[in-house]
């Protein structure tokens, strides 16, 4: 009989964070206190910009955008948001979106994999996820209980289960 399989993997929904990116910047635009404060929110290439008038106002729309991210169902392990810096007389703030399996936390996992879940699990990395393979099903419902538990710092989804 073959193995049964699953992968790990870390990916975004961009629609989603488009879509929280959307509604903040609505949100931003209609609130009185950020009335005349000039702050908004806004694609900058494949990251996310927050300009504002103070610093304060700057990680204001921060909390707001992650809001919206976890109304949507997003993990906010996905941000990883720098602190705001002053550019001529705004503040302004870059959030990177973090997507993919680095090799140092596919390893990590892998490690946690054999150290802790049951005999019989094979772990392979594949470029940017992780292939979770076992004769049982139950072994992999196992590992997937285990990692949900563990705090991660990366978002992890399970996908292709077989």
């Amino acid at each position: 009989m073959a193995d049964s399989s699953f992968d790990v993997v870390s990916k975004i929904d961009r629609q989603e964070v488009d879509n929280a990116l959307n509604q903040t910047a609505k949100e931003v635009g209609h609130r009185f206190d950020f009335k005349g404060t000039g702050a908004e929110i806004s694609w900058s290439g494949e990251s996310i910009e927050i300009k504002a008038n103070s610093e304060e106002r700057a990680n204001a729309v921060l909390d707001v955008f992650k809001e919206k991210i976890v109304k949507r169902g997003l993990s906010l392990k996905v941000l990883d948001s720098g602190e705001p810096r002053l550019s001529g007389k705004e503040y302004r703030l870059t959030i990177a979106l973090k997507e993919g399996i680095d090799q140092e936390n596919a390893k990590k996992i892998s490690k946690l994999i054999r150290d802790e879940g049951p005999k019989g699990i094979k772990a392979q990395i594949q470029g940017d996820e992780l292939r979770v393979s076992s004769k049982k099903k139950d072994d992999l419902q196992e590992v997937i209980a285990l990692l949900k538990g563990k705090d991660l710092d990366i978002a992890l989804q399970f996908t292709n289960y077989r």
